[in-house]
């Protein structure tokens, strides 16, 4: 028959297998997510310092076509001719900047929404994995579970046959 002392050292050891297997689980998924997270963290920073060089760049080149647009209405007021020419010339430089300036943002956007989308394809990619290995968890414990359970069954028939 079995000794209680017995059954509690099976157990005791079953749970301490259990314990271990589910602690390195854990930290190999935390480790994943930490990777990931580290990953899309460098990919959006440097997707940030890309296009707030090029914002910073057009932005001042059109601080600078403002600035000189003022001077040449202050310079040029008594000449009106003059200064209409000059307006609608710096309008026109002005508007090209702008059409530059949504043409970065459309890109910045665009480059977003593919970030977006290869985040979401790796987060669901590491999300099947930590599944499958969940599942392999499970079926190495309730494999260990009928194991044991057989070693019982085994010795319950030899002290009862002998």
């Amino acid at each position: 028959m079995f000794n209680i002392g017995d059954i509690k050292k099976v157990l005791h050891a079953k749970r301490k297998r259990f314990l271990m297997n589910t602690n390195a689980s854990v930290k190999t998924i935390k480790q994943k997510i930490e990777h990931v997270w580290k990953s899309q963290e460098e990919q959006r920073q440097k997707l940030y310092r890309e296009y707030s060089q090029q914002f910073l760049t057009l932005f001042l080149e059109w601080d600078m076509g403002v600035q000189k647009t003022k001077e040449e209405e202050e310079k040029l007021a008594n000449l009106f001719r003059e200064q209409q020419k000059i307006f609608q010339q710096a309008r026109i430089v002005q508007s090209q900047r702008l059409k530059k300036i949504k043409n970065v943002y459309g890109q910045l956007l665009k480059s977003m929404e593919e970030l977006e989308k290869d985040h979401e394809h790796l987060l669901t990619d590491e999300q099947s994995k930590i599944r499958q290995e969940m599942a392999k968890l499970q079926n190495k414990i309730l494999l260990e579970a009928q194991q044991q359970e057989l070693a019982m069954v085994r010795k319950s028939l030899q002290s009862l046959l002998f």
